[in-house]
């Protein structure tokens, strides 16, 4: 059986990356492909499900599961704790199934020392005024936090230079175009096929 691809994507806030996996995974239904569940200590927005859109859990939880080693990656990002389960992660890529990994520079950083099959992507807006204009779309951070997102993602943005790949997502379909090119042409790969051929 072949082993599945892990595939890491980074972005800043606000520059709409959750939508563009949760679409390209519609576009991409016949591979066998999932996207990982964070676990993380901050409060539920309006609309999120608990073990649909993350793990919500108490920080004493979450310090017990950094001390058992239960994670792949964690960080801590605007006074939250946030980390992707290592056993879990382990488990669906031994069975051929694709993961998209949807988490920050730092983690990236973190998971790339130990699952090397993987391919990173970094997404970035158009413009920092097109950020701030989804920021406030969205309706969830006040005033203060959209600056303090801004200026977090000013930093983070240079770190896009570490990833196998760049989109900017201007026009929404063809960014999800561009990521579905990247998730065929990398499926398809030699180097990502074991024992195709039956002997």
């Amino acid at each position: 059986m072949n082993k599945g691809i892990l595939f890491i994507i980074s972005a800043p806030s606000g520059t709409g990356k959750s939508t563009l996996i949760k679409s390209l995974i519609k576009k991409i239904s016949k591979y066998k492909t999932k996207i990982s569940i964070s676990y993380t200590t901050r409060n539920k927005r309006m609309g999120e499900l608990n073990g649909k859109h993350y793990y919500f859990i108490s920080r004493n939880k979450f310090k017990k599961m950094i001390k058992n080693k239960e994670f792949l990656e964690y960080a801590i990002i605007f006074e939250n704790y946030y980390g992707t389960p290592k056993k879990i992660i382990k488990n669906l890529l031994l069975k051929g199934i694709n993961i998209f990994l949807n988490i920050n520079w730092q983690g990236a950083k973190q998971v790339k020392k130990k699952i090397k099959n993987n391919i990173s992507i970094y997404i970035i807006p158009p413009s920092i005024k097109e950020l701030i204009k989804r920021l406030k779309k969205r309706g969830s951070e006040n005033q203060i936090d959209i600056k303090k997102r801004i200026k977090q993602s000013m930093k983070e943005i240079k770190h896009y230079i570490k990833y196998d790949y760049l989109i900017i997502n201007d026009k929404f379909n063809v960014a999800l175009s561009d990521l579905r090119n990247i998730f065929i042409s990398e499926y398809k790969k030699i180097k990502n096929k074991e024992n195709i051929i039956q002997t």
